[in-house]
């Protein structure tokens, strides 16, 4: 049996001694480039945890920075612990890292939560009226204390409120990074507030800025300006999943908001007068999805996003829209379960839930796109796999995924490149050409029959949720049961065949793969990189990433597993559930299996504090 390792919430020190120490002035941390550096902003819910983090993001990418960001907040509305952490480097990135080097705490609580998670000389600011910090104890843990008068300085502005804007002038100003990035920042985001509320958000940045710039010393974790200002998006995979189903053409989504897909249906209202698009606001997850697929059924593409509680409600619905053969695509953004489980947390426990919801067996195709630039490619793939194969698709994000923010280069989305497949529904011509009557269930070689939208005379037929024949009329005989499921089912078979095999990153004579799937593509990539970097003399590892689960595609994953000589599969549930499809479906068994279901992200220097021992040393 597979070796199993329980992964626990990050504690900091396994991982930081694995990442090499940044030289003073460079910030080299975990990747290949000359810079990189993490920042965490930490404190209560209502404090702005998470905008000043956003905004700090795009701040430090406008300067021409990579960045990655990832948030971590409680399922309440205010108070208890919340942290936003940046990572930013001059390379691209995929994954956030640890330990962080700039720790900014707007609550006590903060510090003592993240103290165990940051490097040596890594730097903590803080409001210096808070009564249970004791300096000399953060120095006894070689860090550095950089305590200031941020909430005064608020205060003396306007509020106590813009605290965190003066945290963030103080951190720029710590790592003596150009203020006029965050001063664009807010002067976009609190433009509909009024010139005087930007006017004192600017003052109290600049002074934070000038604060920490004085105490700054040698500090030894900087960030250049590198200039030029290279045009790049930052955004996470729901909204770059969102931009793809508009390139697709998509014209109707409905959902009842759950967390964490939320955020993509509010980026569709938002959008949806200017791009023609209807978006309905469901009573409820069983009405959005009979919504969506009476959308479809009219010709519409059409989409649901939710979670995995609002899918469970889904599942009845799900096989009507695969008995009645129209398409919808459905977005299921993962988090930790069972009932309402950890609600804004991270997991991948969905996945088998997904290929085999609803009763009884009907073709679905299941994709999980594993980074922000795929899920663009992912949304246009499947609004056209469900309308070539007139199947429900289902794409399988997660928290991580979804609200991880990342920035990417504006030619990665190639809207010229987006095709619409049609080719399985019938036009008005070819209605008209018809010779003989229309079958809307006709029994096919491939087991796709031809569609029309309803609307034309030569092309009016039943549609039934129970078993039926060839035109749709209700039929419980038993040739006709074995003639249409046969045919529904024979569609795998034919979808299978531009089911997208296993990809490959990494050095091809690897002593060990790790095998993932989904959003574990990024901190398995970066571990890769910081083993082979670290270690490589003893042996290397690389990675196998499946983004095509259902059908899955067997004849082009058999080679590959042949390349592998000791694989550890890396999953965010307990029960492995890859690996055990991988099992199911070519008899491959890994040989150790890393799982993580604490409801936090894995981080690459977690990996690698897992996999270490199972590397064949070479001689």
């Amino acid at each position: 049996m597979p070796a199993h390792h329980d992964q626990h919430p990050r504690n900091g020190r396994a991982g930081a001694a694995l990442a090499a120490t940044p030289e003073p002035g460079t910030g080299a941390g975990p990747g290949a480039g000359t810079l990189d550096l993490s920042i965490t902003i930490g404190g209560d819910a209502g404090q702005g945890v998470e905008s000043s983090g956003a905004g700090f993001t795009r701040a430090l990418a406008r300067s021409g920075l990579h960045v990655f960001s990832i948030t971590d907040y409680r399922s309440r509305i205010r108070g208890g612990h919340n942290f936003y952490q940046i990572r930013v480097a001059d390379r691209p990135l995929y994954s956030h890292a640890d330990p962080v080097h700039v720790l900014i705490g707007l609550t006590e609580e903060t510090i003592k939560i993240h103290l165990d998670n940051l490097a040596p000389r890594a730097a903590v600011i803080y409001d210096q009226e808070f009564r249970h910090v004791d300096a000399e104890a953060l120095r006894r843990h070689h860090v550095r204390p950089v305590p200031l008068p941020l909430a005064q300085v608020a205060k003396k502005h306007g509020s106590k409120v813009m605290m965190n804007t003066a945290a963030l002038g103080a951190a720029a100003g710590l790592m003596n990074y150009n203020v006029e990035y965050l001063e664009s920042v807010i002067k976009e985001n609190f433009a509909s507030k009024g010139d005087r509320v930007v006017e004192a958000n600017l003052k109290v940045v600049r002074e934070g800025w000038k604060l920490a710039r004085d105490a700054a010393g040698d500090f030894p974790y900087t960030l250049p300006d590198p200039g030029g200002r290279p045009r790049r998006m930052v955004l996470h995979g729901n909204h770059a999943f969102a931009l793809g189903a508009v390139a697709a053409g998509c014209r109707f989504i409905a959902a009842y908001p759950m967390t964490p897909g939320t955020s993509l249906f509010e980026w569709m209202v938002a959008h949806s007068q200017e791009l023609g698009i209807v978006a309905k606001h469901a009573e409820d997850e069983i009405a959005a999805i009979c919504m969506a697929i009476g959308a479809g059924h009219a010709g519409a593409r059409a989409m649901i996003s939710t979670s995995g509680g609002g899918f469970s409600l889904m599942v009845e619905a799900l096989g009507m829209a695969g008995m009645v053969e129209v398409p919808v695509v459905l977005v299921v953004s993962q988090r930790g379960g069972p009932s309402t489980g950890l609600p804004t947390r991270t997991e991948q426990g969905d996945l088998l839930f997904a290929i085999h919801a609803s009763q009884g067996e009907f073709p679905r195709i299941v994709l999980a796109p594993g980074t922000v630039d795929q899920c663009f490619e992912a949304a246009v793939r499947a609004f056209n796999l469900a309308e070539h194969y007139q199947t429900p698709v289902i794409v399988l994000l997660d928290q991580f995924l979804s609200t991880h923010l990342r920035a990417v280069e504006p030619d990665t989305f190639r809207w010229e490149d987006v095709r619409h497949d049609r080719a399985t529904t019938l036009t008005h011509p070819q209605l008209d050409r018809l010779d003989g009557p229309y079958l809307r269930y006709r029994d096919t070689d491939d087991g796709i029959s031809p569609r029309a939208i309803p609307g034309h005379p030569r092309a009016v037929y039943a549609i039934s949720t129970d078993e039926h024949d060839e035109e749709g009329h209700i039929s419980e005989e038993i040739r006709n049961r074995r003639q249409q499921m046969e045919k529904r089912m024979r569609k795998l078979d034919t979808a299978q065949a531009e089911m997208r095999g296993p990809a490959w990153y990494g050095p091809e004579d690897a002593d060990l793969t790790l095998i993932c799937w989904g959003s574990t593509y990024g901190p398995c990539r970066e571990a890769v990189d910081l083993f082979n970097r670290d270690k490589g003399e003893g042996g290397r590892i690389n990675l196998l990433h499946f983004s095509d689960l259902w059908p899955f595609p067997v004849e082009q994953t058999l080679p590959e597993l042949r390349k592998i000589r000791r694989a550890v599969a890396v999953e965010q549930n307990y029960t492995s559930q890859f690996a055990r499809l991988l099992r199911m479906m070519t008899g491959f068994e890994v040989h150790a299996t890393v799982n993580k279901f604490d409801g936090r992200p894995m981080s690459p220097q977690e990996i690698l504090t897992h996999v270490e021992g199972e590397v064949p040393v070479r001689a």
